[in-house]
């Protein structure tokens, strides 16, 4: 856990200008730019290696097992099963996005997911929100002139879930898996 709010950013993302007095730091894995507080998200990473039952060797289709675990620990929830659809903000904001396996629970992103591959295997990110504010991570990454536009568009894009108990949950999915 985080012990200052950070910003994380996918491996194609670059710092921006404007977001130098924050503690930034980089993930391998793709995606978009997720804000990390102390106690929010829930991150998880997930390891699976080449040649196991849940493996695929299609990228897009690989996340598909996982949603549906965090779908089942949650208790409800609708797995994006097509591609990625980034609309205007999902390269530069994590929930802003559908991407494969992703969970959304009445419309809004819940958990959001990326994958790092190398040759033993794959890591899985997942990020799953206790609270949505998408405000602080707006003023990191998206530039001053497109702020209130984007206020605007993220505001119902993703939201919060319980998470207290959901990591013992989903542990518990995996382990039937």
């Amino acid at each position: 856990m985080a012990s200052v709010p950070a910003v994380v950013l996918g491996s194609t993302q670059v710092v921006p200008a404007w977001a130098a007095d924050l503690e930034v730091v980089r993930r391998r894995s793709g995606g978009g730019a997720v804000l990390v507080a102390a106690d929010d998200p829930l991150w998880v990473d997930v390891d699976l290696p080449v040649g196991d039952p849940l493996w695929s060797d299609d990228l897009g289709a690989s996340f598909g097992w996982l949603g549906s675990a965090w779908s089942s620990a949650l208790g409800e929830g609708v797995v994006h099963d097509g591609p990625f659809e980034p609309g205007r903000w999902g390269r530069t904001v994590c929930f802003a996005g559908r991407g494969p396996g992703e969970v959304f629970v009445d419309g809004a992103k819940v958990v959001g997911l990326a994958q790092r591959r190398t040759r033993a295997g794959a890591r899985f990110q997942c990020a799953v929100l206790g609270r949505w504010d998408p405000g602080p991570l707006i003023d990191a990454v998206v530039p001053a002139a497109d702020r209130s536009g984007a206020r605007a568009e993220l505001a119902g894009v993703a939201r919060g879930v319980p998470l207290d108990g959901l990591l013992d949950r989903f542990l518990e999915v995996l382990a039937r898996l």
